[in-house]
């Protein structure tokens, strides 16, 4: 490469940087989710689970600390086999696939819902999540 190419590439590097932190600053402050608006999309999944230090599983498995959670593991739901085979931890990423696609993630489960379409949706769903003590 030239040299006054590299000069040009570089000094355009340096003026895009801020735009680009910027950018990026604000894609991790959406992907963070608004719990008030997560507590209100959960409204959905509340009629089969339960959130809470008292929450039991029902028609699905209570979601009190699910994050860092092993998959498949409350002993007061009766999972499908393949949740409760499904050998891996609930983490943000794998919650955030599961709540888009279920049945991707977890082939053969029995949870009987197709998914939220909106990102926005899962991420503030998430922060309630987290947010629930």
């Amino acid at each position: 490469m030239p040299l006054v190419c590299l000069i040009h590439s570089v000094s355009s590097w340096r003026a895009a940087l801020p735009a680009a932190l910027l950018v990026f600053l604000s894609s991790f402050a959406c992907a963070a989710g608004d719990p008030v608006a997560g507590r209100a999309a959960f409204a959905k999944c509340a009629s089969c689970h339960q959130v809470g230090p008292s929450a039991r599983g029902g028609f699905g498995p209570q979601l009190y600390q699910v994050i860092g959670r092993k998959a498949g593991s409350t002993t007061d739901y009766k999972y499908s086999p393949a949740m409760a085979n499904a050998g891996f931890v609930w983490t943000e990423d794998k919650l955030r696939a599961f709540m888009k696609a279920p049945s991707d993630v977890v082939p053969g489960n029995k949870m009987r819902f197709w998914g939220i379409g909106s990102d926005r949706q899962i991420d503030d769903i998430l922060a309630y999540l987290r947010s629930v003590k």
